[in-house]
């Protein structure tokens, strides 16, 4: 029975380092483009990333403007819950079962971000075991405004735009700073479904 206790007590042990140290650092190493301001802020010029995407480098902090939206369309509760939204994976998961194909994901907005750093994994559910595990982890070394903000510096925004401060540039020809409460709602939509709308056209 000792010997049982202790190897239970060796196993929790290293399930708990292996929680504390799961989480990558840093999260993203993609290239960003080169860009270049005026010192009124004005955009004079930008070249693609080294993996052709139009991502600019991260943003510390967004305006408010952008984080309402996207927190309003992505993820009512991001500000209240550790990571994962326990109703809306239950809520997703008899609504998969019941069409017996993957139709909600149930995904907080901390879950998404997870998701983008690990590339393209498929969507299954050992895989959003994975996201769970790795959101909660991610909450306890972040705070939810750098959370919102790496989401906000990463998530895709329609063809190889990539990020919420070159889609505004890309769309709406001004800085994510300048963008209008329905430049922002529109913004917001994209990373759900970002080949579904295009702006630009």
């Amino acid at each position: 029975m000792k010997l049982f206790r202790q190897l239970i007590f060796t196993f929790g042990l290293f399930l708990v380092a292996l929680f504390g140290f799961c989480l990558p650092d840093p999260l993203f190493q993609d290239p960003v483009s080169d860009v270049i301001f005026a010192a009124d802020s004005t955009l004079l010029g930008a070249r693609l990333a080294s993996d052709g995407q139009w991502r600019f480098p991260e943003i510390s902090r967004f305006p408010e403007k952008i984080e309402k939206s996207i927190v309003l369309f992505e993820d009512k509760h991001f500000f209240y819950h550790p990571g994962i939204d326990p109703a809306a994976l239950v809520r997703a998961f008899w609504s998969n079962f019941q069409a017996r194909r993957i139709v909600s994901g149930g995904s907080t907005l901390t879950m998404q971000l997870i998701r983008l750093s690990r590339k393209g994994k498929p969507r299954i559910w050992s895989e959003k075991l994975i996201e769970v595990i790795l959101a909660t982890r991610l909450e306890l070394s972040y705070s939810k405004n750098e959370i919102l903000s790496l989401y906000l510096s990463h998530a895709p925004f329609g063809g190889n735009v990539v990020g919420a401060e070159a889609a505004a540039w890309r769309y709406f020809g001004h800085s994510v700073n300048n963008l209008s409460w329905a430049e922002s709602a529109t913004l917001a939509v994209l990373p759900n479904a970002p080949a579904l709308i295009h702006p630009g056209r």
